[in-house]
């Protein structure tokens, strides 16, 4: 018997196959298009690290042997992580770029000696500052800080903290005694109501300025600073000083304009190193005027340390002095 041949059932199959063969076919082009893609994506971006990288080399320049990244108002609001290519810098000055952010490879920049980043828009301090241990200076003023991380006071060799026109920053964490060799430190124009406790026990600082914040009244104990030579309070909410100033055997500027004294105390006559303070624009209560001096000069600061004590001793005479 002769074999029946089935036309509709080859016709149906060879077009099954030819199906499986075209999808086939489309998804190796499909796949080979998406490769070409990611391998001109990869190029590209290849290329424009390689670039970015050129134009930052070109602003690292060698000033008394050591090795600076120096930007000036360019737009940088983010650093680029071909950054980590170069990581022998010692110091980064990076001002009025826009730049939001510390970048996280901060971490591989352990020569780091300086890093100032001032006037710039940066909203957070990264952890991983703390792995900075031979930095000496960190300024970030001018930005928009609100938090200081504890880590921060793992950088052992910190000597220099600007923190100064952030103007959101209330506090500082406590593990920050342990920054032992810190001895400037400016807080000025943030949101201090009081001088924290981890400032006072600063075992070594010398320089302190904390105008334009919310302070009413300073630490009992804030003759612990003894090695404070400067102290600046201007623009605050003060209105009576401790007795406990007088103390301060180091203390040879104090500033105290713009605030709510209503008179002087006697216990800062007692301060031996000082030589510059001013008390303009406070409402004292006496009306006290400096001698004139035939060759007095222009610059003769009228609140100053002789009229500091001048009012002392008007108050000693009219028996209102603290």
């Amino acid at each position: 018997m002769p074999a029946v041949v089935c036309v509709g059932s080859f016709s149906g199959i060879r077009a099954l196959w030819e199906g499986r063969i075209q999808k086939h076919q489309e998804e190796l082009k499909s796949e080979n298009d998406r490769r070409t893609r990611a391998s001109v994506g990869q190029i590209s971006n290849v290329w424009e690290s390689r670039i970015q990288l050129s134009r930052l080399k070109e602003k690292v320049s060698n000033e008394d042997g050591r090795l600076i990244l120096r930007i000036e108002k360019e737009e940088w609001k983010t650093l680029p992580p071909c950054l980590v290519k170069i990581p022998q810098l010692q110091e980064w000055q990076i001002h009025r770029t826009g730049l939001t952010a510390i970048p996280t490879c901060i971490v591989y920049f352990t020569n780091l000696l300086v890093l100032d980043l001032s006037r710039n828009s940066i909203t957070k301090i990264p952890r991983e500052i703390g792995t900075l241990t031979n930095l000496r200076e960190l300024l970030l003023s001018y930005n928009r800080i609100s938090e200081v991380p504890a880590e921060l006071s793992t950088c052992e060799s910190l000597e220099k903290l600007d923190l100064s026109v952030n103007r959101d920053i209330s506090d500082l964490p406590s593990q920050l005694i342990s920054l032992a060799r810190l001895v400037h430190l400016d807080l000025s124009m943030n949101q201090f109501a009081s001088i924290p406790r981890t400032v006072v026990e600063l075992p070594a600082l010398e320089w302190l300025d904390m105008g334009s914040n919310r302070l009413k009244e300073l630490p009992q104990d804030i003759d612990r600073m003894q090695h404070l030579h400067t102290l600046w309070l201007q623009r605050n909410e003060i209105s009576h000083l401790p007795d406990s100033i007088g103390s301060m055997r180091n203390l040879s500027t104090l500033v105290l304009c713009n605030n709510q004294l209503r008179g002087i105390p006697k216990c800062l006559q007692s301060l031996s190193s000082l030589w510059f303070v001013n008390f303009r624009d406070n409402p004292l209560e006496l009306q006290v005027t400096l001698p004139r001096c035939e060759d007095e000069e222009e610059d003769r600061e009228l609140f100053g340390l002789e009229f500091m004590n001048a009012y002392i001793e008007e108050s000693l005479r009219l028996g209102t002095t603290d």
